[in-house]
């Protein structure tokens, strides 16, 4: 595909993009997604929306206080004139953003791209080692941080960057620099296809994967599966606990509210608990969030609170039909379960309503086509595992990676899920590709196990992976978090066991468990399987029992 003539006077994205022969196919089969060549997401979801909704109209709220649309332009708009006036920023300069989710963190991000530059956006939970490897990447030229996280940008001694803060009393402050400036700003035009931002694989090992995003992808994730599946009101408040770093916060509280004219609430951190009653107390109609704390709210009794939602939606890993009717018992409400990636930027499979199958994760959005294939790329019969294929207005484009040759094939994005296409064509997760066993032979999906052990009452959580065994050269083996009281000794590993073989067929069962006091998940909620793979084969931790 031919690009358009760029804005950026920086071509250090451009010259990154994977050759054309490696992109996947794209389509824009919806009339919606017909983007001028001249596009700019943030003046399309922010400039827009205030012409068209007045400056007064609730924007970002906080437990604290809320800015109106008008507040979020006068402060998006300061930010893009420091950068531009005071540090010489110049258009296709990358910008890295670190902060927890709040309001400020939502303006920089509005102001890099009104700049015309390129946001990468990152949690504050990443330590120095970790954004020197992100530095190196993508090689921002600033970092715009929140002043309680700038410890481990010093640390990292990164070169040629200038780390500007934010919220705190320093005269050099972002604050204090944006109260200097008046509120006009001349939205810079790029081009629809100029990389807005830069968005990185999570829960990942070995070296990140940075993927890169048009300001054309950011609307038209807005124009498919917001549009289509969600269908936000512009009377809707959203909130939801997946951090803005990750596509899909940005995504469910900020791209998807703000096309709309909704209000979204921003929290920067809330446990299930304390997210429930955000939700009663700031009349929250919309929530993003991950199975995890769906069943944390059921478990400590909460649900009632939820009584003003009128979506659910979850995301990060497959959603259990149990924990779906559960769910639905409790609130009346239906969970819309999404499958997404980062390298498609956001949700690609989903229902809702009278759509959804609890069990299965959906049918493709509109704007999307997807099929289940086998290894040499080839469609395989309904019912039969196989890899998951999808195409769409977005699609992977790694920075300088030579790992896009592995995950676009054929045209198609080939996301390492492992799916059952049903003849409703429906698509059910199974696992990660790097997630199914093979044991003797045998190819076992971890998360099938784990939701027959979840299934037992003397289980809080768990995470299934492989094991190194010499006899049957990988075994399957459950890190379990037990409910209160329940003894962690052999009687209870039997109980397990057996539990999951009558479930299950045999050769399923885990033949080690190992009981730990919580399981590693990302900021989302989202398993960290990886993580527990890499501590089963180097055996460290309490010696686990099993048979």
């Amino acid at each position: 595909m031919e690009l358009s003539p760029s804005a950026h006077t920086d071509p250090f994205c451009r010259d990154r993009l994977p050759p054309s022969a490696q992109w996947p196919e794209l389509h824009f089969d919806l009339p919606e997604l017909g983007y001028p060549d001249r596009l700019n997401c943030a003046g399309r979801l922010l400039d827009d929306a205030v012409e068209r909704w007045g400056p007064d109209r609730p924007c970002l709220l906080t437990p604290a206080g809320r800015w109106t649309y008008g507040e979020l332009q006068l402060r998006a708009n300061r930010i893009a004139r420091v950068l531009t006036e005071d540090l010489g920023l110049e258009t296709g300069n990358r910008v890295l953003l670190r902060g927890p989710n709040n309001p400020w963190l939502v303006a920089a991000w509005f102001g890099v791209l009104k700049a015309g530059a390129v946001a990468v956006t990152t949690t504050p939970m990443l330590r120095a080692a970790e954004l020197a490897e992100l530095h190196g990447i993508s090689r921002p030229a600033v970092a715009i941080c929140d002043h309680r996280h700038t410890g481990e940008l010093e640390a990292a001694r990164l070169p040629g960057l200038t780390v500007l803060p934010y919220g705190g009393r320093d005269p050099g402050d972002l604050t204090a620099r944006c109260a200097a400036k008046d509120g006009r700003f001349d939205t810079v035009a790029t081009a629809a296809d100029d990389v807005a931002l830069i968005a990185f694989t999570s829960g990942t090992t070995g070296r990140p994967k940075a993927t890169l995003h048009f300001h054309r992808d950011v609307l038209a994730i807005a124009d498919t599966f917001s549009r289509h599946v969600l269908r936000p009101r512009p009377d809707d408040v959203f909130a939801g606990t997946p951090p803005l770093a990750f596509t899909f916060g940005l995504g469910g509280l900020v791209v998807f509210p703000l096309s709309v004219g909704a209000a979204t609430l921003l929290t920067e951190q809330a446990d299930p608990e304390r997210l429930a009653d955000l939700v009663a107390d700031h009349g929250v109609s919309v929530l993003f969030t991950a199975p995890t704390a769906y069943r944390a709210i059921l478990a400590a009794g909460r649900a009632g609170r939820l009584a003003g939602l009128r979506r659910c939606v979850s995301a990060g890993e497959a959603l259990p039909a149990a924990v779906w009717h559960a769910f639905r018992a409790a609130t009346g409400l239906r969970i819309i379960d999404g499958l997404g990636a980062t390298e498609m930027l956001h949700v690609f499979l989903s229902a809702a309503d009278d759509d959804i199958r609890p069990g299965s994760t959906g049918r493709p959005v509109p704007g999307y086509r997807a099929a289940v294939v086998d290894e040499h790329g080839h469609p395989v019969p309904d019912g039969q595992p196989g890899l998951l294929a999808v195409t769409g207005p977005t699609g992977c484009r790694y920075l300088a990676d030579p790992r896009q040759a592995s995950y676009v094939r054929n045209g198609w994005n080939i996301t390492g899920d492992t799916c059952v296409r049903d003849g409703q064509g429906y698509f059910r997760y199974v696992a990660r590709a790097d997630d199914m066993i093979v044991s003797s032979g045998y190819n076992i999906a971890g998360p099938e196990v784990e939701r027959a052990l979840a299934a037992h009452p003397y289980v809080e959580e768990c995470g299934v992976v492989g094991a190194p065994d010499e006899r049957r050269g990988t075994i399957v083996k459950a890190y379990v978090v037990l409910r209160a009281g329940v003894p962690a000794g052999g009687a209870t590993v039997r109980e397990l066991q057996a539990h999951v073989k009558l479930a299950l067929a045999p050769y399923k069962y885990p033949r080690a468990i190992e009981f730990v006091p919580e399981l590693p998940r990302t900021a989302i909620g989202k398993l960290r399987r990886g993580e527990l793979r890499t501590r089963a084969r180097s055996a460290t931790g309490p010696e686990p029992v099993g048979s």
